[in-house]
């Protein structure tokens, strides 16, 4: 299995699309704090439009991805001039629809959702991520035509809305985030380890995704990479944001979170198996990742097994 298809059946990810905004000019949406294990991710079909967050500024064009890993709130904004307007809703069974309060022509199609995710291998993926994650998914000719071909699909289902318009707009949510974390080639904004754009670098990345569990020096994956030890640090962490080190640990506890989930392999033997050579080394890299115990981790999966994700909280005007 490739290491972005890899990573999302680990993470456990369930998309919704929550709500589809045809908003005028000189418009404003609050978007608030999504709960916990949430990520909120809005993809832009037509026009254009800010997104702010903590002080930052996004300008979002035809098709923009932007993914808020941590689920902070932001807001949207669309361009014009004279007095800022808020939003109206309308409920469906599958969505809400959002246009102007002052009933003025669309001038962004945009589609809001969010990603919920489980708390050990997902928590450790959308931590590592940048936060926000803002990609140009129409960047290349290849995902500029999967991206029309998923917006066409996306805005026939969302005018449809019946049986199972939700499933489908999920399941097309789900792709939208696997090209996300598949982007390359300068259409991503910051570094996104998942895209490594090195080839060598990406190699190295893949290697240890696939078998978190060997021993990973510095210079093994050096080698691996055709590079010298200082090239190799340098280009890894360009390539991804984080050091070898933080990167070999991410990798062995996400493995470790699905073993303990999945199997009744003791904690000794799962530490064993993700690389560790004493329990006591594993539960500490574990719980300052996953920020609980590999125990308390396997306990708390047990006792939710079976749970379905709450609703989140609505958008505020």
């Amino acid at each position: 299995m490739d290491p972005v298809s890899h990573l999302l059946r680990m993470a456990r990810v369930m998309a919704n699309l929550d709500r589809h905004c045809l908003l005028g000019g000189s418009t404003k949406m609050a978007v608030p704090q999504r709960q916990r294990l949430e990520a909120q991710f809005h993809v832009l079909l037509e026009g254009e439009c800010q997104l702010l967050m903590a002080g930052a500024v996004l300008e979002m064009k035809p098709g923009d991805f932007v993914l808020i890993p941590s689920g902070s709130p932001h807001r949207i904004i669309t361009p014009g001039q004279g007095t800022m307007h808020t939003t109206t809703e309308v409920a469906g069974d599958s969505f809400i629809t959002s246009h102007s309060s002052d009933g003025g022509s669309p001038v962004i199609d945009l589609f809001c959702g969010h990603y919920a995710f489980d708390s050990g291998a997902g928590a450790v993926l959308f931590r590592s991520l940048p936060d926000p994650v803002h990609v140009a998914l129409g960047a290349s000719p290849d995902s500029d035509r999967t991206l029309r071909m998923l917006s066409t699909l996306m805005r026939d289902e969302a005018q449809y809305t019946g049986t199972g318009t939700a499933a489908i707009l999920s399941a097309l949510s789900t792709v939208l985030l696997a090209m996300v974390l598949r982007a390359t080639g300068g259409s991503a904004t910051e570094a996104l380890w998942t895209a490594a754009s090195d080839p060598r670098i990406a190699r190295t990345i893949e290697s240890v995704l696939k078998d978190p569990g060997a021993d990973w020096p510095i210079e093994r994956l050096a080698r691996e990479a055709a590079m010298s030890r200082a090239t190799f640090l340098r280009h890894f962490t360009h390539e991804t944001g984080m050091t070898v080190g933080v990167f070999v640990t991410r990798s062995r506890v996400m493995a470790a979170a699905e073993l303990l989930a999945s199997s009744d392999a003791t904690i000794a033997t799962i530490a064993g198996q993700v690389g560790y050579q004493s329990e006591s080394a594993f539960t500490r890299a574990f719980r300052s990742e996953i920020g609980q115990t590999p125990a308390r981790f396997r306990r708390d999966q047990r006792h939710h097994a079976g749970r379905t994700t709450l609703p989140g909280k609505p958008f505020v005007p």
